[in-house]
């Protein structure tokens, strides 16, 4: 399409678009995101459903898990169904996949986006708040994949994976100024674990991948959301990221598009990771 519309031939045929649109739609298929009635969760559930996936939704807090159901089922595209469950334990992780298995059978992609965060000075950081951090960051994506191993096996296939996105953040890539320890440490351990696991589920044509976010203005990163302009001048783009930004990056995991991507990760920050200069001594 390229080389023809430099050579004044109309860039994009009936054919071409069709083939964008079968390689990033999700219709017929059905996903679960975990914390998706808020935040980042909820622009990959918008995303999802705006695809044509039926998606479900998981939140510990029934009332908000329930309007955001209903919210992105009116959009009309297809429907959002709320499961409400605390995930922070291996028993509410299993809770949650047999609803699954009731209503479905199968499930075709899996984000696990559920995740805490905890800051405190060194020398007075609690138990509490590394094991909460800890428990639903690392422990809970891997406890509730390993619990929808068979629903994610059972519609796989070579030509058409299931799919597993952790949610990450680029403070597993390099630090922020706040003393958040276990979450700094959770967040690392979430993107080589994202690797581990896509080594063993790849032999189930099921595809791990990972995404790690930056700014974005949720109750999790409340610096982006009440300080937007701040953030943005820190950031190599000089923004903070939209609900467009997370929901294209998890649908092309999610569809046809990312189906050779595995073990992975795509941080989308606006460049913080990878293309900021070091502010060392000159």
């Amino acid at each position: 399409a390229f080389l023809r519309s430099q050579a004044n031939v109309p860039a994009y045929s009936h054919g071409d678009l069709q083939l964008i649109e079968n390689l990033f739609s999700l219709m017929d298929r059905v996903a679960l995101v975990t914390g998706g009635s808020r935040g980042i969760g909820k622009m990959i559930a918008q995303g999802f459903v705006e695809s044509g996936a039926k998606t479900y939704i998981s939140a510990r807090k029934t009332d908000a898990c329930d309007a955001t159901a209903e919210e992105l089922t009116a959009l009309g595209h297809a429907p959002c169904i709320s499961l409400p469950q605390d995930i922070s334990t291996v028993a509410g992780a299993k809770m949650l996949a047999e609803e699954i298995y009731t209503r479905e059978g199968k499930l075709d992609i899996l984000v696990n986006n559920a995740g805490a965060a905890w800051a405190a000075d060194f020398d007075e950081f609690p138990e509490a708040g590394w094991d909460k951090v800890m428990n639903l960051n690392v422990k809970s994506p891997f406890f509730l994949t390993q619990a929808l191993h068979a629903a994610l096996k059972k519609g796989a296939s070579a030509d058409k994976p299931a799919k597993v996105i952790n949610i990450c953040s680029i403070d597993g890539i390099k630090l922020n100024p706040l003393e958040t320890y276990s979450y700094h440490a959770s967040k690392s351990s979430l993107l080589y674990l994202t690797k581990r696991m896509a080594a063993r589920l790849v032999q189930d044509n099921i595809v791990v991948t990972a995404i790690a976010p930056g700014p974005f203005a949720s109750e999790m990163n409340r610096a982006a959301r009440d300080m937007e302009d701040a953030v943005a001048s820190r950031t190599p783009m000089r923004r903070i990221g939209r609900d467009e930004d997370m929901a294209g990056t998890a649908i092309f995991l999610a569809s046809k598009a990312g189906d050779y991507v595995c073990g992975d990760s795509i941080a989308v920050d606006g460049g913080i990771a990878y293309a900021s200069l070091s502010q060392g001594p000159s």
